[in-house]
Order: C-alpha cells, then structure tokens, then sequence
C-alpha cells in the first residue's frame, strides 16, 4: 500500500477488532456500511463524528437534541485493542454533524460493561427528530437496518449517508451479532452505526456497530467475504440514559429582544456552558414571556401585541416548537406569568382593570379552565411559584409594596392577600428551594433584595 493509501485509509475511520455473527475472537479491523446510499431525509438522526484533524470518523445516533450514542472504542487510542474510556472532555476535539447542523463533543460518558459512550454536545442539535432507544429485547431472526457513514466497497470517505439490512443472528447480554445482507456490510468510518428496527412504520435505536469482519469493503483483501458484526445493546439502556441526561440539567432562557421577539438559550450550570440564542418561530409582536418545564415539554406564554396569551411548546428532545396559538377566553392582558403542577399549567394575569385572573391547563385532558379573577387591585405585577400543593402568589401592589397569598389547590382556598414589608418596589420574582420560597425584589436604588418564607 503507498504512503498516501495509507493516510486515505487512516482518515476513513477506525480501527476496531471484528467479529462474526455470535462469535468473538481476535480479528483484523473493522470499518462503514456497504450498501445503498440512504434516501435524502431518512434516518436523519443519524451522526457524522469527526475525532482529532480527521484522525478517525465514526457514525452515531442522535438520542437527543444534546446527546449522540456511538461506539466508546471511537475514543481509544488504539481502537484496534481499546481499553476503559474515562469520562470527561474527549482527548481529541470531536465533530458531530447530524444534516446540516454542526457541534463540537463536549464531555463523553461511557458506559463500562460494552463498547458504547454518550457524548455530549456543547450546543444543541435542534430541528432534527432523534432517534428513540428501543423499549424491548431484539430477537433472533428480525431484520435491521445500519446507516453509516463509513467506507463503501469503492468510496474511502463518502460524502453521502448509505445503509444496509442486516439479519439479527444472535443475541447476548449486553451485544448482538448480525449478518449483512444482499453484500451489506459494516466498514471502517461506521463504528457507532445506528442498527434500526422498524415497528409500526416507527424506527428505534436497537444497538450500535462495535466490530465486524467487513466483507466486501474497501482496502478489505477480496479473500474476506464474511459480513457479519457485532453491535452494542441500547434497548436496556433506557433507565440509564435518562440518567445521565437528568444529572446534566440544563436551564432554557427566555429573553425579550428589541424586535420584540423571543429569543431563547440552554445553558448547563454543572458545566458552566451556555449555547447560542436563537429565535422562537413566529414571536414577534412579544410584549412579554414566562415559561415552565414539564417533563420532556417547555411550554412558554407570552403577551403578543393583541394583548392576549398566547403559548407555544418545546420538545426538548428533539429541539422542535408548536406553532404560538392563544389561551381561550383572554384579551387585554397586560403580564402573566407560569406554574407547573403535575400535568397543569396554572397561570396569572393582569388584566387591563390591574386585577390577577387565573385559568389553569390540563395537558392530559387538553382543556383550559375559564379565566377568574382573584380578589385583588391596583396590581403592577405577580409571579408564583409552588410549594406541594400549594402556589405562593406575589404580587406589587399600586404603592409599589409588595403583597402575597397562598392558593390551596387541595382545599381549594386562597389566603387573604397579606403585605411584606417593603416600598418602592420595582420588580419581584421567586422560587422554590426544598420547602423554603425565596423572593427577589429589584428596589427603588436599583439594587436586588431577597428575602426567604
């Protein structure tokens, strides 16, 4: 082989050991997905990885619009005979580029019992479907489907995703062992490959590629004829995902622009990074904004130039938005502001007579309460936040002081609207810390004070 084949085949992808279908044994390396070049659109969660100045290239999932699974040996320094991948920043900056859309690996975390890691990307990958984990075992003789990035029997790097069917041959704890079909095979470049299953027209994150005997890939000796592979298990793996993703939190802001759109950006505290804003679909006209999760859901409110509420939801998952519609049976409403409470979403609102109304959301049931006012007057602004059962409302009164109550959604009671002691209150805000309610006031010298109940 010539120097320059050499530095084309190390740039293809990398270099993991092979294996036959159910079987393992020491064998030559592995590399990308001999088969069709995929149809434009499909298996869009798919991954591009770019490790080091084109060092290697693997192929992963998009599991979320922050987290690709591939294969951990994709970090090894030699994948050929990888050893434990430590957790954190990868050694080597990583590329990952899902469609059209770019982001650099911030942090990987592997998973210790089989060669799989989750990476993390410093911003996210929004506008693109991820790939769901599958909730039940793989069985032998069900078909898959591995896209990848990877060699083709006469491309060293494609520029194009292709893909192939695999026959499910065996199945371990923790791997499978599949069989290309009809010439399919997994090369170099499609380490970390998705293998697909289809159910009910529905496709789901089965395993991804780990090691193969890449039959019929190029630069493979034309006597190597075997495709078969052995991939990674994710569908037991959902508990544990959810908990790396759940120990990284990331908080959404919302900010009001001076074209009077909502613009919005996640940062992650345990890392202290913080992405890109970017624009909510179709908010200009925005007077105001608040907003809560729920779940998988951000669901944010706003005061359009109509005066009325209007709300929109964020998967977070996939990085999608509704479109904006109104809250039934609102006008001329001049701030509101979020709770969440279990599958509600309580709101309130100061209307254009300065009295707080309130309506509540069940997201189960899709309906909205009717708007109804709270005794109250002379209001310039409320915020809440929840206490168990309970919403502690504060809001400033028209002598700028600050007031609160205490709604019992149990009981079904408000307590009578009490004041805390201030003056020249300017803007409040609050939160809840365990049991204890924290408030922030801005004050007439511009300072924040806080005070805890």
């Amino acid at each position: 082989m010539s120097r320059k084949s050499q530095v084309r085949a190390r740039r293809a992808g990398v270099l993991v050991a092979a294996a036959a279908a159910g079987t393992l044994s020491s064998f030559t390396p592995a590399g990308a997905v001999v088969g069709d070049p995929a149809a434009d659109g499909s298996y869009a969660s798919t991954a591009r990885l770019v490790i080091g100045d084109h060092l290697r290239g693997c192929t992963g999932a998009l599991v979320d619009h922050y987290w690709v699974v591939t294969a951990a040996s994709c970090f090894s320094d030699d994948p050929a005979q990888p050893q434990a991948l430590a957790a954190g920043a990868p050694k080597w900056k990583t590329t990952v580029t899902v469609g059209a859309k770019s982001a650099q690996v911030a942090e990987l975390v592997p998973r210790q019992d089989r060669d799989l890691v989750m990476a993390r990307l410093a911003t996210a990958v929004d506008g693109v479907a991820v790939l769901p984990l599958a909730t039940t075992a793989p069985t032998a003789g069900q078909s898959l489907r591995v896209p990848g990035f990877g060699r083709t029997k006469d491309e060293w790097v494609p520029g194009k995703l292709h893909s192939g069917v695999f026959s499910l041959d065996s199945v371990a704890p923790t791997g499978i062992g599949t069989t290309g079909t009809g010439g399919a095979a997994v090369c170099k470049g499609d380490t970390g490959a998705p293998a697909v299953r289809e159910v009910n027209g529905k496709a789901e994150l089965v395993a991804v590629a780990s090691r193969s005997w890449q039959g019929g890939c190029l630069g493979v000796p034309a006597t190597e004829t075997r495709t078969g592979a052995y991939s990674s298990r994710v569908d037991d793996l959902g508990a544990w995902v959810k908990q790396v993703k759940a120990s990284r939190p990331a908080s959404e802001l919302f900010a009001l622009g001076g074209d009077s759109k909502v613009w919005t950006n996640e940062g992650a505290y345990t890392t202290n990074v913080w992405g890109t804003f970017e624009a909510v679909p179709d908010s200009i006209g925005t007077r105001q904004v608040s907003a809560v999760t729920m779940g998988d859901t951000v669901r944010l409110f706003t005061i359009g130039s109509d005066q009325r509420i209007w709300t929109a939801a964020k998967n977070t998952t996939t990085g999608t938005w509704s479109p904006l519609q109104p809250v039934p049976n609102n006008s001329g409403m001049r701030q509101v502001t979020a709770v969440a409470m279990g599958d509600k979403v309580r709101l309130y609102a100061i209307g254009g007579d300065q009295r707080i109304y309130t309506a509540a959301g069940d997201y189960t049931a899709g309906t909205w309460t009717p708007f109804e006012v709270l005794p109250s007057s002379g209001i310039k602004q409320v915020t809440a936040t929840v206490v168990g059962n309970t919403v502690r409302l504060f809001a400033i009164g028209g002598e700028d002081q600050i007031w609160t109550t205490t709604g019992d959604y149990t009981a079904g009671t408000w307590t009578t609207f009490a004041s805390i002691q201030s003056s020249a209150i300017q803007h409040i805000t609050a939160t809840t810390i365990g049991n204890t309610v924290r408030l922030f006031a801005v004050g007439g010298d511009q300072q924040i004070w806080t005070t805890d109940s």
